[in-house]
Protein backbone atom coordinates (compact mmCIF):
# COMPACT_ATOMS: atom_id res chain seq x y z
CA UNK A 1 0.00 0.00 0.00
CA UNK A 2 1.31 3.84 -0.81
CA UNK A 3 0.16 6.74 1.47
CA UNK A 4 -2.19 8.60 -0.11
CA UNK A 5 -0.76 12.22 1.37
CA UNK A 6 -3.85 15.10 1.02
CA UNK A 7 -6.72 13.73 -0.88
CA UNK A 8 -10.95 13.62 -0.20
CA UNK A 9 -12.99 11.06 0.09
CA UNK A 10 -16.65 11.84 0.61
CA UNK A 11 -16.87 15.76 1.67
CA UNK A 12 -14.00 15.22 4.38
CA UNK A 13 -10.79 16.34 3.08
CA UNK A 14 -7.64 13.12 4.74
CA UNK A 15 -3.64 13.42 5.34
CA UNK A 16 -2.28 10.27 4.92
CA UNK A 17 1.55 10.35 5.79
CA UNK A 18 4.04 7.49 6.85
CA UNK A 19 4.60 7.91 10.13
CA UNK A 20 2.83 10.44 10.89
CA UNK A 21 0.11 11.03 14.20
CA UNK A 22 -3.12 11.44 14.16
CA UNK A 23 -6.14 12.05 15.81
CA UNK A 24 -9.44 9.98 14.27
CA UNK A 25 -12.80 9.93 14.46
CA UNK A 26 -15.51 7.65 13.15
CA UNK A 27 -19.04 7.65 14.33
CA UNK A 28 -22.31 5.25 14.44
CA UNK A 29 -24.36 5.22 11.24
CA UNK A 30 -27.36 7.21 12.99
CA UNK A 31 -25.14 9.22 15.03
CA UNK A 32 -25.95 12.27 13.37
CA UNK A 33 -29.04 12.04 10.42
CA UNK A 34 -27.12 12.19 6.70
CA UNK A 35 -29.49 15.34 6.23
CA UNK A 36 -28.06 17.13 8.90
CA UNK A 37 -24.90 16.55 7.47
CA UNK A 38 -25.45 17.49 4.18
CA UNK A 39 -27.49 20.52 5.30
CA UNK A 40 -24.15 21.80 7.12
CA UNK A 41 -21.82 20.36 4.27
CA UNK A 42 -23.29 22.62 1.47
CA UNK A 43 -22.27 25.47 4.19
CA UNK A 44 -18.90 25.06 3.99
CA UNK A 45 -18.82 23.00 1.22
CA UNK A 46 -16.35 25.62 -1.25
CA UNK A 47 -14.72 26.28 1.55
CA UNK A 48 -13.67 22.97 2.78
CA UNK A 49 -11.84 23.22 -1.17
CA UNK A 50 -10.50 25.97 -0.97
CA UNK A 51 -6.88 26.05 -2.65
CA UNK A 52 -6.06 28.24 0.88
CA UNK A 53 -5.06 25.60 3.67
CA UNK A 54 -6.01 28.00 6.20
CA UNK A 55 -9.39 28.52 5.24
CA UNK A 56 -9.97 24.56 4.16
CA UNK A 57 -8.32 23.82 7.54
CA UNK A 58 -10.63 26.86 9.66
CA UNK A 59 -13.52 24.72 7.77
CA UNK A 60 -13.20 21.20 8.99
CA UNK A 61 -12.29 22.32 11.96
CA UNK A 62 -16.19 24.16 12.27
CA UNK A 63 -17.76 21.26 11.17
CA UNK A 64 -16.10 19.07 12.61
CA UNK A 65 -17.34 21.00 15.98
CA UNK A 66 -20.52 21.22 15.05
CA UNK A 67 -20.95 17.16 14.44
CA UNK A 68 -19.01 16.58 17.62
CA UNK A 69 -21.48 18.79 19.63
CA UNK A 70 -24.32 16.83 18.13
CA UNK A 71 -23.04 13.60 18.83
CA UNK A 72 -21.79 14.26 22.45
CA UNK A 73 -25.55 15.12 22.55
CA UNK A 74 -26.04 11.03 22.39
CA UNK A 75 -28.36 10.84 19.28
CA UNK A 76 -28.87 7.44 17.46
CA UNK A 77 -29.59 4.21 18.89
CA UNK A 78 -26.24 4.88 20.80
CA UNK A 79 -25.33 0.72 20.21
CA UNK A 80 -21.90 1.49 21.96
CA UNK A 81 -23.39 1.85 25.09
CA UNK A 82 -23.67 -1.32 25.36
CA UNK A 83 -20.87 -2.94 27.03
CA UNK A 84 -19.95 -5.67 25.32
CA UNK A 85 -20.16 -3.73 21.85
CA UNK A 86 -18.04 -0.91 23.43
CA UNK A 87 -15.85 -3.77 24.65
CA UNK A 88 -15.74 -5.46 20.70
CA UNK A 89 -14.59 -1.79 19.63
CA UNK A 90 -11.90 -1.23 21.99
CA UNK A 91 -10.48 -4.67 21.47
CA UNK A 92 -10.45 -4.13 18.24
CA UNK A 93 -8.20 -0.65 18.48
CA UNK A 94 -5.91 -2.50 20.55
CA UNK A 95 -5.51 -5.22 18.00
CA UNK A 96 -3.35 -3.52 15.74
CA UNK A 97 -0.87 -1.90 18.35
CA UNK A 98 2.79 -2.42 17.55
CA UNK A 99 1.95 -3.27 13.91
CA UNK A 100 0.12 -1.09 11.65
CA UNK A 101 0.08 1.77 13.99
CA UNK A 102 0.61 2.66 17.82
CA UNK A 103 -1.93 3.27 19.71
CA UNK A 104 -1.52 6.27 21.77
CA UNK A 105 -4.99 6.97 23.45
CA UNK A 106 -9.10 6.49 22.62
CA UNK A 107 -11.98 6.73 23.93
CA UNK A 108 -15.48 4.84 22.86
CA UNK A 109 -18.19 6.63 23.07
CA UNK A 110 -21.73 5.82 22.74
CA UNK A 111 -22.40 6.43 18.92
CA UNK A 112 -19.04 7.42 18.23
CA UNK A 113 -15.11 6.63 18.96
CA UNK A 114 -11.57 8.78 19.13
CA UNK A 115 -8.18 7.28 18.45
CA UNK A 116 -5.30 8.81 18.65
CA UNK A 117 -2.28 6.96 16.72
CA UNK A 118 1.34 7.35 14.88
CA UNK A 119 1.07 5.26 11.59
CA UNK A 120 3.74 2.49 10.96
CA UNK A 121 4.95 0.77 7.85
CA UNK A 122 2.79 0.78 4.76
CA UNK A 123 -1.10 0.38 5.34
CA UNK A 124 -2.76 3.84 4.96
CA UNK A 125 -5.17 5.69 7.30
CA UNK A 126 -8.12 4.82 5.47
CA UNK A 127 -7.27 1.38 5.55
CA UNK A 128 -6.20 1.01 9.27
CA UNK A 129 -10.55 2.83 9.76
CA UNK A 130 -11.47 0.17 7.29
CA UNK A 131 -10.60 -2.45 9.61
CA UNK A 132 -11.44 -1.28 12.84
CA UNK A 133 -14.91 -0.45 10.73
CA UNK A 134 -15.52 -4.24 9.20
CA UNK A 135 -14.29 -6.02 12.05
CA UNK A 136 -16.61 -5.05 14.42
CA UNK A 137 -20.01 -4.42 12.52
CA UNK A 138 -19.88 -7.74 11.62
CA UNK A 139 -19.35 -9.00 15.50
CA UNK A 140 -22.15 -5.97 16.96
CA UNK A 141 -24.77 -7.05 14.48
CA UNK A 142 -24.56 -10.14 14.85
CA UNK A 143 -24.43 -10.05 18.64
CA UNK A 144 -27.23 -7.32 18.86
CA UNK A 145 -29.29 -9.09 15.85
CA UNK A 146 -29.21 -6.03 13.43
CA UNK A 147 -28.28 -5.99 9.62
CA UNK A 148 -27.65 -2.50 7.48
CA UNK A 149 -24.27 -0.10 7.85
CA UNK A 150 -23.26 0.09 11.43
CA UNK A 151 -20.63 3.08 10.72
CA UNK A 152 -21.05 6.00 9.01
CA UNK A 153 -18.78 5.84 5.63
CA UNK A 154 -16.38 8.44 5.73
CA UNK A 155 -14.42 9.47 8.87
CA UNK A 156 -12.61 12.34 10.55
CA UNK A 157 -8.96 12.70 11.26
CA UNK A 158 -6.88 15.37 12.52
CA UNK A 159 -3.19 15.21 10.87
CA UNK A 160 -1.17 16.50 13.89
CA UNK A 161 0.88 19.42 13.65
CA UNK A 162 3.05 19.69 16.67
CA UNK A 163 3.54 18.74 20.51
CA UNK A 164 0.98 21.19 21.50
CA UNK A 165 -1.70 20.04 18.91
CA UNK A 166 -0.45 16.51 20.34
CA UNK A 167 -1.42 17.05 23.98
CA UNK A 168 -4.46 19.12 23.59
CA UNK A 169 -5.47 15.90 21.22
CA UNK A 170 -4.73 13.69 23.92
CA UNK A 171 -6.61 16.23 26.78
CA UNK A 172 -10.22 15.94 24.16
CA UNK A 173 -10.02 12.17 24.32
CA UNK A 174 -9.49 11.76 27.82
CA UNK A 175 -12.07 14.67 28.59
CA UNK A 176 -14.74 13.37 25.80
CA UNK A 177 -16.71 11.15 28.52
CA UNK A 178 -16.57 14.03 31.47
CA UNK A 179 -17.98 16.67 29.24
CA UNK A 180 -20.69 14.52 27.55
CA UNK A 181 -21.68 14.28 31.37
CA UNK A 182 -21.22 9.94 31.38
CA UNK A 183 -18.31 9.86 34.24
CA UNK A 184 -16.41 12.35 36.97
CA UNK A 185 -12.97 11.24 35.76
CA UNK A 186 -11.58 10.17 32.60
CA UNK A 187 -10.15 7.15 34.54
CA UNK A 188 -13.75 5.94 35.65
CA UNK A 189 -14.78 5.36 31.80
CA UNK A 190 -13.20 1.72 31.09
CA UNK A 191 -13.45 1.82 27.64
CA UNK A 192 -10.89 4.29 27.50
CA UNK A 193 -6.87 4.86 27.48
CA UNK A 194 -7.46 6.66 30.09
CA UNK A 195 -9.78 3.81 31.77
CA UNK A 196 -7.22 0.98 30.96
CA UNK A 197 -4.25 3.10 32.08
CA UNK A 198 -2.88 2.90 28.84
CA UNK A 199 1.18 3.23 28.58
CA UNK A 200 1.82 2.99 25.12
CA UNK A 201 5.99 2.88 24.72
CA UNK A 202 5.73 6.06 21.37
CA UNK A 203 6.50 9.59 22.13
CA UNK A 204 6.26 12.12 19.45
CA UNK A 205 9.93 13.44 19.50
CA UNK A 206 9.87 13.98 15.84
CA UNK A 207 7.23 16.60 16.06
CA UNK A 208 8.32 20.41 16.27
CA UNK A 209 7.73 22.29 19.59
CA UNK A 210 5.08 24.60 17.72
CA UNK A 211 4.26 24.44 14.13
CA UNK A 212 6.08 26.72 11.62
Amino acid sequence: MTHKGIHYRGYLPHWDFADSVQGITFRLADSVPAEVIAEWRDEVESLLKSSDPAISSAAQADLHRKIAKYEDAGHGRCALADAECAGIVQDALKAGHGTSYKLIEWCVMPNHVHALIRLLGPMTLGGIVKLWKGGTAVKINRLLGHSGSLWMRDYHDRFIRDLDHFHNAKAYIRSNPVKAGLCQTPEEWIFSSAGCAWEPEVTPSSLPKRAK
